[in-house]
Formats: C-alpha cells, sequence, structure tokens
C-alpha cells in the first residue's frame, strides 16, 4: 500500500526536486513473455527484458517521463548497480540510492499476453543494517523534495499519517479486517481511514476502475476498455498520476482522471515497448469517466 506525504522544506523557492521516491527492497525486473502459460509443462519465451524495478523506482520513473524532477532514494546491492544507474540516468531521475554489499535482487515477471496475465516470482531483497537504514532516514530529511512517496515492501504504517495511500481491494480489505463484496463496501472502508486521519484514499479496483475518497467528496473513475499488454507497474502509474495531481493542485474529479490515465498508459505500453509518455497520458485523460457518489 504506497504512502504519499508532503515533505516539509526550508525554502519552497528552492526546491530541487518535486518528489522523492523511497524504495527499500528494489529488484530487477525480469520480463519474460510466454503466449498461453501453461504450468508443469515446456513453454517458449518469445521476448526477454530486464529492467530496474520496484514500486517507488516505477513510481519515479512514471513521474520523470512526464517532466517532473525526481529523485529516487533506497538501498541497491553493488554487484549488478549499473542496471539502476543506466535506468535512473535514461528516465532522467536522480539517484540517491544507497549502496549495499551483495546484489539486489531479480524478480521474473511472465506476461501471457493472450490471456492478460501476468505471474510474478519474487525473492530475497538484502539486508540492510540499522546503521544504513539510519544514513537513508538522514537522507531523506535533508532531501529538498515537495513530496515523498514510500512504496514497496513496507511495514504497517497508516498510523504514521500519511496524506494520500493507494491499496488495492486485497489491501484494503486486510487493512479493516473484513471482505469488501461491492463498491459501496470498498467506499465505506476507505471512509474509515480518512475519519482516521488519511487525508485521501485511492482504491484501484483493476478493470472497475478506481475509487477516489477524502473528508468531503466521494468520485469513481472508469477507464475505457482497451487492449492490456501487460499489467506490470499499472498500480505504481496510479501512484504517480496522484502524485502528479497534487503537483498541479487538481480538484479530486481531476485528480481522478489524471491518475486513471497514468495507470492506463502503463496497461497499454507494457514493459517491454516505447511510447510517448506525454501524448499517451493526455490521449487517456479525455477518455476516463469520473462520476461522484
Amino acid at each position: 500500500c504506497p504512502l504519499v506525504v508532503p515533505k516539509k522544506m526550508n525554502s519552497p523557492a528552492s526546491t530541487l526536486h518535486d518528489v522523492a521516491t523511497v524504495t527499500l527492497n528494489p529488484a530487477i525486473d525480469r520480463t519474460v513473455s510466454v503466449a498461453n502459460l501453461s504450468l508443469g509443462a515446456v513453454n517458449r519465451a518469445e521476448l526477454v527484458g530486464d529492467r530496474a524495478g520496484g514500486k517507488g523506482v516505477n513510481v519515479a520513473a512514471a513521474l520523470a517521463e512526464q517532466g517532473h524532477r525526481v529523485a529516487a532514494l533506497g538501498f541497491l546491492g553493488q554487484e549488478n548497480e549499473g542496471v539502476f544507474a543506466s535506468f535512473f540516468a535514461g528516465v532522467g531521475v536522480q539517484d540517491r540510492c544507497l549502496r549495499l554489499p551483495g546484489a539486489t535482487r531479480t524478480g521474473i515477471k511472465i506476461i501471457d499476453p493472450v490471456r492478460g496475465e501476468t505471474t510474478d516470482l519474487n525473492f530475497p531483497g538484502l539486508a540492510p543494517r540499522a546503521t544504513e537504514v539510519a544514513a537513508l532516514m538522514r537522507q531523506l530529511d535533508e532531501l529538498d523534495a515537495r513530496w515523498c512517496v514510500l512504496a514497496g515492501s513496507l511495514p504497517p504504517a497508516i498510523g504514521a499519517g500519511p496524506d494520500v495511500i493507494k491499496p488495492n481491494v486485497h489491501e484494503l480489505a486486510e487493512l479493516v479486517g473484513r471482505e469488501l463484496e461491492d463498491e459501496k463496501a470498498v467506499i465505506a472502508a476507505a471512509r474509515e481511514l480518512v475519519r482516521g486521519g488519511v487525508a485521501l484514499v485511492v482504491v484501484s479496483r483493476g478493470a472497475d476502475g478506481a475509487v477516489f475518497v477524502s473528508a468531503g467528496e466521494v468520485v469513481v473513475a472508469r477507464p475505457p476498455a482497451i487492449a492490456v499488454r501487460s499489467t506490470v507497474g499499472a498500480g505504481d502509474a496510479m501512484v504517480a498520476g496522484i502524485v502528479a495531481a497534487r503537483l498541479r493542485g487538481l480538484s479530486l474529479t481531476e485528480s481522478a482522471r489524471l491518475a486513471t490515465a497514468f495507470s492506463l498508459f502503463a496497461l497499454s505500453r507494457g514493459e517491454l515497448a516505447g511510447s510517448d509518455a506525454r501524448a499517451a497520458v493526455a490521449g487517456f485523460t479525455g477518455r476516463v469517466e469520473v462520476s461522484a457518489r
């Protein structure tokens, strides 16, 4: 469940970054495309690609593609840091990650383009020491940025009072301790978290869109039907869209449009093809249906 919080600044006029993202457990995503994946059988891989990954890394890249000034913080292994250094340089993200002995984990993502499904194989990550965690905290405290995004493997942190959270339905159900069978139940659960101090709760619901709940407003965003190339990074892209909307001072309705458009771009592009990010997101924005509840 990604957390988004405003960053305290000494001098807003001289802020160096719009956003700082924190990824404590990044991974090199090895993406393999396999049509009609069959478990327990021999499968033929059609495309293979390695990419620097991790939820905070994905958020940083999506924001940088839209022209925002982004710094990426977290932990990387010294043995394979080059994958991340090249990626950050390519997308225009400032690399502020701390290097640790060892290698950053590699995760396997198997995309089945026929079924529109993604299968993830995740492996254990690095184990930073207390001194290294303290160094990261000092670095974050000293960094000039308007917003901070914490995403990926995190301990329970809702009680810390983040400004925005973006759980999916399953994560929200875990947070409130009950099953959420329909949209009405999702909205009720999100309102509980808002009453608990979270300013905005955004709940992603896959093809059903997303619910945006604040203290005084509830809107539901419905995406248009598109050809889904991959679900990889779609939730992270929505987080990036929420942050971009906050940076632009948009209304909740327009925030819902923009965040959903970010996600649609990720869904339609996948990780193995390039596209004009700004034009694509702008095109999707007008196709998102948003209604009040």
